[in-house]
């Protein structure tokens, strides 16, 4: 697996190859793909793609597919809503969601999908911002300016729009997003759990599968279904073997920009940190889940965002102790630093950047384990906590000007965080005690018994019994009291009694006083650095070179395509005739009772599940798979195992994407759920 995983990275270190790439549709490769596929879209069709494509803020993708704001995404990216509108006595992970009407169809709790309208390169202003800057000058401007550039796009419109500045080239192009936001969703359609993660863990990121990982959201406004203009139409054929297809999707991070001693320290520590805790935490939930129906009810969607990430980043992990990958990225940078030493100019000003990095990464090993602990609240693993060390921190933030803010706490990005904060999903408190009362047991393994933070939080009693007082003594479950917090500022804050108020209100000038330190002396280093690397990397090969993934909507393009396994051809399509062959009587691999009731009507040899050469990675979940006529022919949910490398690097050869068959996404529809009307609706017909 480790050499399929680098195999042909080592080819042409820093060039594209064919179908590599995940690019910005403000510069897309039109050469390069008129070359390998013999078309490119014009901008037409790459507006209408772009406007048809949609962000779940959650960290997943979809596409519009009606004029009638009709989402369509994978069922893991809907699963929270599933399990929030769900309860002990309707289970429906287990037995599906249909609405046959709009009365019918059910608001997620918290979710809210965006909608790309406009890109705009930002780059000149933000250098300026910082230009001769460093340490926690640099972070201050650049976050000011970041502020500015926000707040002028969202204008008064901040519950219909969200703007983001976006990092691009390790900071060496800075783009402005401006997004359409919808925070009125609905739930319209999501199969059992059982076939859309058929094959569960032991079939993730394996081929041949047989997933309907579907879900349709539906997005309101003014408590109507909002209209749409730019959607695609799904194709009742699906693709051909060898077709042209595209990727509109937003892949979350890839660190294929990233110098030697960063892809060193994320191999070395990093990767094996999050690794162990995340395999102890699966072993909880697992426990948990045991306990009866209602507790594997509760579990179930945070424990398969575990069993993913652990799987994708072993992979990754795997990747990087290949010597033959480590040894091409080590010929990369040296391409790139010969470059830069043979040309004066670039030598004063850049050649120093990769050393700065290394020494910043020394720093910031030095200080990770607090500040994941603190700031990034790995020691609090509970929705409660979650609650209050947002209401605290916002109600400090809100009281100062908008360029003084952290960036989470700008004008811009307020109502996502209000949104959240206010969400009616439901909380489980004992649920809630058993994630608590471990993250602290972590927080005083990692720290040790005798730090002056944990014994402050801990005092003389155990984590389960600090975490069980906590929860039983919060109000935070009741949105209308953290309504009443948010509402009332600071002053509010301050005059609460509530249990996890009070933790957030110790320990966050602690947190303060690390995120301080460490974007002033690591992250603000890496930051200038890398600006110096990407103009460096721009004067050698000008545009055309890709950004890394930063969860901002890219496309990718390929073929549908199989590859070659140990010598032998896995061909590119399943089909539903496979899939009751691979059936078993036991979960992973049991099919639901409608599925066999219903086969008799079905075409058994449509279309299941196929794979292309698509350049994707996490984040791209839910992506439409379109065809040159902008139909959508596919429903990304997945890629191979080879796939898992491509954090670092992409091979055409072996590195393949998994999605589900438009064809199989209409047949089920109409055939096994009896949900023709929304079939149609996703076909082109008006509601």
């Amino acid at each position: 697996m480790k050499k399929k995983l680098i195999l042909g990275l080592m080819l042409a270190p820093m060039l594209a190859s064919a179908s590599e790439g995940m690019w910005t549709f403000d510069n897309p490769p039109t050469e390069r793909m008129k070359k390998d596929i013999g078309w490119a879209p014009d901008a037409n069709w790459l507006q209408h793609t772009m406007q048809s494509s949609a962000r779940l803020a959650l960290g997943c993708s979809g596409s519009f597919v009606s004029a009638n704001g009709l989402v369509l995404s994978n069922h893991h990216c809907a699963a929270h809503c599933v399990e929030q509108i769900s309860s002990d006595k309707t289970n429906y992970m287990q037995s599906g969601f249909l609405a046959r009407s709009a009365a019918e169809e059910q608001r997620c709790p918290a979710m809210e999908v965006n909608r790309l309208e406009k890109i705009s390169d930002v780059s000149e202003a933000m250098h300026h911002a910082t230009a001769g800057l460093e340490g926690e000058a640099f972070t201050k401007a650049q976050n000011a300016e970041t502020a500015k550039l926000s707040a002028e796009c969202v204008g008064k419109d901040g519950d219909k729009v969200r703007c983001d500045v976006v990092s691009l080239y390790q900071g060496g192009k800075y783009n402005l997003y401006r997004y359409h936001r919808f925070q009125d969703v609905r739930l319209v359609f999501a199969p059992e759990q059982s076939v859309a993660f058929f094959g569960g863990d032991p079939d993730n990121f394996n081929f041949p599968r047989f997933d309907l990982d579907m879900s349709l959201l539906r997005v309101y406004e003014d408590g109507k279904p909002a209209t749409i203009s730019a959607y695609l139409p799904v194709s009742p054929t699906g693709p051909q073997a060898g077709e042209a297809v595209f990727t509109s999707g937003h892949p979350g991070s890839t660190q294929r920009e990233y110098t030697m001693a960063r892809l060193i320290a994320l191999r070395d520590h990093r990767l094996p940190e999050i690794l162990i805790r995340l395999s102890e935490y699966r072993g909880l939930l697992t426990q948990f889940r045991a306990i009866g129906a209602e507790q594997s009810r509760e579990a179930n969607a945070t424990l398969f965002s575990v069993e993913n990430s652990i799987k994708a980043l072993s992979g990754q992990r795997e990747a990087l102790v290949e010597p033959s990958l480590i040894d091409a990225k080590q010929a990369e940078e040296n391409a790139l630093r010969k470059y830069v030493a043979g040309k004066p100019a670039l030598k004063a000003s850049t050649g120093g950047a990769w050393d700065a990095i290394a020494k910043a990464i020394k720093v910031s090993d030095e200080m990770r384990e607090p500040l994941s602990q603190f700031e990034y609240q790995q020691a609090f693993n509970s929705d409660y906590a979650h609650f209050a060390f947002t209401l605290v921190r916002a109600a400090a933030e809100r009281a100062k000007p908008n360029g003084e803010r952290l960036p989470e706490y700008a004008d811009a990005r307020l109502p996502q965080v209000q949104a959240g904060v206010l969400s009616p999903a439901p909380v489980y408190p004992d649920f809630e005690k058993v994630k608590l009362g471990w993250s602290l047991t972590k927080m005083r393994e990692r720290l040790s018994p005798s730090n002056p933070q944990v014994v402050q939080i801990l005092g003389k009693d155990a984590p389960e019994q600090v975490a069980a007082r906590l929860i039983d003594g919060t109000k935070l479950g009741d949105p209308a009291v953290r309504k009443a917090l948010w509402d009332g500022g600071m002053k509010a804050i301050e005059q609460s009694d509530d249990p996890f108020i009070k933790l957030a209100l110790q320990v966050d000038p602690i947190a303060r006083a690390l995120r301080k330190d460490y974007e002033a002396r690591v992250e603000s280093v890496i930051t200038k650095a890398n600006e110096k690397i990407a103009a460096a990397r721009f004067a050698m090969l000008g545009t055309s070179i890709y950004p890394d993934a930063t969860f901002s909507l890219r496309f990718s393009y390929g073929v549908v395509k199989g590859w070659k396994e140990a010598g032998k051809d896995v061909p590119p399509f399943t089909d539903f005739a496979g899939a009751f062959e691979h059936a078993t009587d036991a979960d992973p691999f049991k099919l639901p009772e409608r599925w066999y009731a219903a086969k008799d009507k079905l075409n058994l040899a449509t279309p299941f599940n196929f794979v292309s050469t698509n350049d994707i990675i996490g984040g791209n979940s839910g992506s439409p798979m379109v065809n040159r006529k902008g139909e959508l022919v596919g429903l990304v949910f997945d890629g191979n195992i080879h796939s898992l490398g491509g954090a670092f690097g992409f091979d055409e050869s072996v590195n393949r994407t998994v999605a589900v068959d438009s064809a199989a996404l209409l047949e089920a529809m109409d055939k096994i759920y009896g949900a023709s009307a929304i079939a149609n609706e996703m076909r082109g017909a008006t509601k």
